[in-house]
């Protein structure tokens, strides 16, 4: 199964997906525009946040520093992936700065793209996170959330050197520092009213991404979280227990 079938992409309308969390959030962002080019489709990715500058074969075209001709983005070919930044922020690593939001729905609007890939949320590549007042940023024009978390944080200490905004994750999972990070804190970040899908667009669909289920245990965990969501009629459209490094997945659809 390829990843835009987990998720249940339509690919007949044009589409705006932005990812959340943390875990993997941006080789999954590649991993689905590489599908969506390889079936023809017209791509741009984009970011509301400060993201890393992307590697070579990532993206066909690269405008980092901004766009200054709209028109470019109206002709570009089908199978094309954009990468679209709002400059760079050089230092000890060169990042791509974010995009406006209101600038993103402006392109979904004009139906240039088939689909519109936003990083829009920042996790300092930690596997967890839980969101300051301030993110995510996402486009209100968003389709789908992606909220993505990294299996691997499965039994590590909760602290900041594991968790991205330790004290937030506490305060919504009822966590203190120094517990461990199981499957039910995992639930309780993923339900929270101010936890992976905060400011989520009411009318957009949201389905849960598990990366990093490298293992059979980590695999077996995952499907146990998925299970558990179902059984608690949890507000997301699905859930997705992905290897993404070894291209495979195993889907639970709530909706």
């Amino acid at each position: 199964m390829m990843l835009h079938e987990a998720l249940g992409i339509c690919l007949h309308k044009p589409a705006v997906i932005s990812f959340v969390g943390g875990g993997g959030k941006t080789t999954a962002m590649f991993r689905l525009a590489h599908e969506l080019k390889s079936l023809g489709k017209k791509v741009l990715v984009t970011t509301t946040t400060n993201i890393g500058v992307p590697e070579p074969g990532q993206c066909d075209i690269a405008m980092l520093e901004g766009c200054t001709d709209l028109g470019e983005l109206a002709t570009l070919p089908a199978g094309t992936i954009v990468c679209l930044g709002g400059g760079l922020l050089h230092g000890e690593i060169c990042k791509v700065k974010s995009v406006e939001p209101a600038f993103i729905d402006e392109l979904h609007a004009s139906s240039w793209f088939d689909c519109i890939l936003v990083e829009a949320d920042g996790a300092k590549r930690k596997p967890i996170k839980a969101p300051a007042d301030y993110e995510p940023v996402i486009p209100k024009s968003t389709t789908l959330v992606i909220g993505v978390i990294g299996l691997d944080s499965l039994g590590k200490e909760i602290s900041e050197e594991n968790i991205h905004r330790c004290k937030l994750f506490c305060a919504c999972t009822g966590r203190k520092p120094g517990d461990l990070i199981d499957k039910q804190s995992i639930i309780e970040i993923i339900l929270a009213e101010k936890g992976l899908f905060k400011d989520a667009p009411a009318a957009s669909r949201k389905v849960v991404l598990l990366n990093k289920a490298d293992n059979e245990l980590l695999l077996s965990q995952g499907e146990q979280i998925a299970q558990d969501l179902a059984r608690l009629h949890a507000p997301v459209h699905g859930c997705i227990v992905a290897a993404l490094q070894q291209e495979e997945f195993f889907t639970a659809r709530f909706a």
